[in-house]
């Protein structure tokens, strides 16, 4: 009985998420867009009635706000994510968006710092060092830089429609806020530029307590998502 009034609670709250209506649109990179449009969409590999990324996709509706310092206020507090954003800032952090191939032995480092993420071992993709990257031209690539002008963080992010999504988002460990940082400084931007409606993280479903509390204090939310292909 107890199992059954979980699966009826989680079942309850997701059908009470707000709806997104995602848009992929094919014109701004015809094959990677559909292929992605195609991964978002298969069915769940453990619940198979429902789509890939669709219960529970993690979004920031950048239309809630009006401008940066109006995110910057929805975030603020002891421990919130505006607040360690400032304290890497204050230590001397900066994020900026970087060419990748002149940030190769940082990129390895940053990806080979731990043997294991989210409870899960390093996929092997990750742990092979790649010596060239190719730019996708719909793709934004973001870094964190130390005083010393060294990664310690960095961000790949895909430009598909009507939203963005982070496809990477990686850094060294350390207590500073660097990974507050770079997603909150992405946010500040994609505000400003005001051309996408919504930001995703992946989801919330099947993140760490972590994971899921580091996407919202720096202002994601669990969505029910539907997606279309144009």
């Amino acid at each position: 009985m107890n199992a059954f009034l979980r699966h009826y609670e989680t079942v309850r709250q997701i059908l009470q998420l707000p709806v997104a209506d995602l848009r992929f649109e094919a014109h701004i990179e015809p094959h990677d867009i559909p292929s992605t449009y195609r991964n978002f969409t298969r069915r769940h590999p453990r619940y198979k009635l429902i789509r890939n990324k669709t219960m529970g996709a993690a979004l920031i509706d950048l239309k809630h706000f009006a401008n940066t310092p109006a995110y910057l206020d929805a975030i603020q507090g002891k421990n919130q994510g505006a607040w360690h954003a400032r304290r890497a800032r204050s230590r001397g952090y900066v994020c900026t968006e970087i060419e990748r191939n002149e940030h190769v032995d940082g990129i390895h480092a940053i990806n080979t710092a731990l043997d294991s993420r989210q409870g899960r071992p390093m996929d092997r993709h990750y742990l092979e060092k790649t010596t060239r990257f190719e730019r996708q031209p719909h793709f934004s690539y973001y870094g964190v830089l130390d005083g010393k002008g060294r990664l310690v963080a960095y961000a790949n992010v895909g430009h598909y429609g009507n939203f963005d999504a982070f496809s990477q988002l990686m850094g060294l460990r350390n207590n500073d806020g660097i990974m507050h940082l770079l997603v909150v400084d992405i946010v500040s931007r994609l505000i400003e530029r005001n051309d996408v409606r919504y930001l995703m993280y992946d989801t919330f479903f099947g993140a760490q307590p972590g994971l899921q509390q580091f996407k919202r204090i720096v202002g994601f939310q669990p969505y029910r998502a539907k997606y279309s292909l144009q």
